[in-house]
């Protein structure tokens, strides 16, 4: 029902015969924001909607640099190294017309460590966030934290006197199916308020009057409207037709294409961002396989041969038209611990790999489900597709399943798929992000994105120090030796870094973010 409704929203997006305002942004792309609740759901678009609606103390610009919203300074404390001090940006109000004090930023934090919050890896070695007066938070760590600001970029801020009146204190229950009032609704500090919520139809936001930041952004969109448009060819004939002016997930296939109308043009950037697959190597059977009381996926050798199976260069071509570069290790080259030497040790060997399969018993194959999104990365289905192909090549039956991210991802999260494609991007610019959601064992706030069932006390306790360790090189050399556990247990299969490309009318104003996340009160138009 929810692809039916997509696709009649598309089509009446395409049947209008409405002008495009000059001010107005109608802005598409193949995937909804999840919720609106800000620490309900850590994925890429659905902080990327609440990005125009709600603010963080501090976020990043296209460079990858630090840049000020709530907070206007930020620093260790002089006399204790366990604490960092922010000074709150002055005058701020709400959209509904509340002032901003530290009182929000410490219900806010208290609220993201909830066990429902996706938010909780990021600030887990946070013990206590304090006001020092109205304009000043402290925030306490277990053992000094030297890159606390780099996991606050996507905290978003709430006020906690509207969460209290609209039973929102408590964060959305998004496995679970839960609804509230914060799901479909905000009230934040950014620079559009929220008009309307239709999810997976159409999201409204208007320019905030009274934003703090009126001088100091272009702010020249006085409306957005958010469409998500599953299906690539409608999405791009939004573009073409002039219904929309600015395209996100732009099919790869189509770029040449819209670079040659008139009036219209594709900007180019790497993305933060890697896409691979995951293996449950922990479970003692697998549900979804044809082997009896045994898992194949726990036999490393198995893992090692389902990679080198992988051709990652015919996924480029093919699969992407040029537009990704193979990955070996899942980190983005723009994170503190990638490798030009680790990102280059996957490659295809289908002999090797046939070996492989026989020395760890499985010479005859197997059968498994892939679980795969088909709403969420670039060319993810027939990325799925390509890989069933490869993999039978060493005897590897896949049974392809794909289906929208917001039934997906509850499989990984809820440890009810055995091998699945996910992507992941690291807006903290460091490898301990990608540790601390994919390596470390499963806990109530760590780890809850590792499907993988892999485990070691060891290693998680080498994670956990990341958080504390101040001597860079110490901390570097530790970073290094987790990847190559990693590697070595071949606890992914990596397939590959995105190349972003957003397409746009002639005149927009736009820099392409690495990390897939435009904030539209930069915007211009000419």
């Amino acid at each position: 029902m929810k692809k039916a409704t997509t696709l009649l929203a598309a089509a009446a997006l395409l049947s209008s015969t409405a002008l495009v305002h000059a001010e107005t942004l109608r802005w598409a792309r193949s995937g909804d924001a999840l919720t609106l609740d800000p620490h309900a759901q850590n994925e890429g678009p659905t902080h990327t909607v609440r990005h125009q609606m709600y603010e963080p103390l501090i976020i990043r610009d296209v460079t990858g640099a630090f840049e000020a919203a709530l907070a206007t300074e930020w620093a260790p404390k002089a006399d204790d190294p366990n604490v960092w001090v922010f000074k709150l940006r002055e005058g701020v109000k709400f959209h509904g017309g509340e002032d901003f004090t530290a009182e929000d930023v410490v219900f806010s934090f208290e609220r993201a460590k909830q066990p429902n919050s996706d938010m909780k890896e990021l600030i887990n070695s946070i013990t206590e966030v304090r006001a020092v007066d109205d304009f000043t938070v402290e925030i306490v760590t277990d053992g000094p934290n030297p890159i606390l600001p780099n996991n606050l970029t996507n905290l978003f801020i709430m006020d906690k006197g509207w969460s209290e009146a609209n039973n929102t204190v408590n964060v959305q229950d998004f496995e679970g199916g839960e609804i509230t009032y914060a799901t479909t609704n905000a009230n934040g500090t950014g620079a559009y308020v929220l008009q309307s919520r239709e999810p997976d139809v159409k999201t409204v936001m208007t320019r905030n009057e009274d934003y703090w930041g009126r001088d100091q952004f272009p702010l020249a969109i006085s409306e957005i409207v958010y469409t998500p448009i599953q299906n690539n060819a409608t999405r791009v004939a939004a573009l073409l037709s002039g219904e929309v002016n600015f395209l996100q997930d732009m099919p790869v296939q189509d770029i040449t294409r819209v670079n040659g109308t008139g009036g219209k043009m594709v900007k180019q950037a790497a993305q933060n961002r890697v896409i691979f697959f995951g293996m449950n190597q922990g479970a003692a059977d697998l549900e979804g396989d044809n082997i009896d009381g045994a898992n194949p996926l726990a036999d490393v050798r198995v893992r090692k041969a389902m990679a080198m199976a992988i051709n990652r260069d015919a996924i480029q071509q093919v699969v992407m038209r040029g537009q990704s570069q193979p990955a070996g290790m899942i980190s983005p080259p723009f994170v503190n611990g990638w490798t030009a030497e680790m990102d280059g040790e996957s490659g295809t060997d289908i002999d090797g790999a046939k070996a492989l399969m026989a020395e760890a018993g499985y010479g005859d194959g197997f059968s498994i489900r892939l679980d795969c999104p088909n709403d969420r990365y670039i060319n993810d289905e027939p990325i799925c597709q390509a890989a069933v192909g490869m993999l039978g090549q060493i005897g590897i039956t896949v049974n392809l399943e794909a289906i929208p991210k917001a039934q997906h991802f509850p499989k990984i999260t809820d440890g009810k798929t055995d091998f699945y494609m996910l992507g992941w991007g690291v807006p903290t610019y460091d490898s301990e992000y990608i540790f601390n959601f994919l390596v470390h064992g499963r806990e109530s706030d760590i780890g809850t994105w590792n499907g993988t069932g892999f485990d070691n006390d060891d290693l998680d306790a080498k994670i956990k120090s990341l958080a504390s360790n101040t001597d860079l090189d110490a901390r570097n050399a530790d970073i290094a030796a987790i990847w190559r556990v990693v590697q070595d247990e071949q606890l992914y299969i990596p397939i590959h870094h995105q190349v972003l490309n957003w397409a746009m009318e002639e005149g927009l104003g736009i820099d392409v973010d690495p990390n897939d996340q435009p904030k539209v009160k930069h915007f211009s138009m000419n």
